[in-house]
């Protein structure tokens, strides 16, 4: 025997008490149940995100970390997030569109969209605004059913007409000023999954979709 088993439960250095460890146990439980404590920017976006139909996004910057690696035969190398690429599924299995702008082209952004099956991919334009207008006519949506992320400069007309507009804690002063919603999170580091919980949970699907993969 160990000097513990002749020391009362709850004393200095004894075991605890039966009590005790339902009381843990409970308060563990009851910590894993309660709801997520959201902040005040993400409450109030709720509204406009609620109305999205279909998300626009840039790539660079935003599903990437902005960063470029050229390859020696003259190729790129970007980086992606797999919680990016499961956030818009989720959104897809909610019956969501999705849909890549940017003004740059790269196989590698072909391969990613190709992988998470996101049909509507506009690639070296600069001319965003115009895409997003052809797009909105190919789906037959309004702008208060678009929700757009974008970093900078380019992606600032699109911002402006988008019904949720959005950018990741990267994005340039200008763009963050100008946005209903700055993630907590940088591009290609899981700002665009922080998006999808958002406009999920302001459509009622997000608790749905959990229940469905916790089961």
């Amino acid at each position: 025997m160990t000097p513990n088993d002749f020391r009362p439960p709850d004393s200095p250095g004894g075991y605890p008490s039966d009590c005790r460890v339902t009381r843990g146990l409970l308060e563990r439980a009851r910590s894993r149940s309660a709801p997520l404590e959201r902040s005040s920017n993400w409450k109030a976006a709720l509204l406009k995100a609620r109305h999205v139909e279909m998300l626009l996004l840039d790539v660079d910057g935003v599903l990437t970390d902005g960063t470029i690696t050229y390859t020696h035969d003259g190729g790129e190398n970007k980086r992606f997030h797999t919680q990016d690429g499961f956030g818009l599924r989720l959104l897809k299995e909610a019956g969501l569109e999705i849909g890549l702008i940017t003004a740059r082209s790269s196989a590698a952004v072909k391969r990613r969209a190709a992988d998470l099956g996101i049909e509507h991919v506009f690639q070296g334009s600069g001319r965003k605004l115009e895409i997003y207008r052809q797009v909105l006519k190919t789906v037959s949506l309004n702008p208060p059913q678009t929700a757009y992320m974008g970093d900078d400069w380019l992606d600032l007309p699109v911002l402006r007409r988008a019904g949720f507009s959005c950018a990741p804690s990267n994005a340039v002063d200008e763009v963050r000023q100008r946005v209903d919603y700055v993630t907590s999170r940088a591009g290609g580091y899981g700002a665009v999954r922080e998006i999808c919980d958002l406009i999920l949970e302001a459509r009622g699907e997000l608790k749905k979709l959990l229940q469905v993969y916790a089961a």
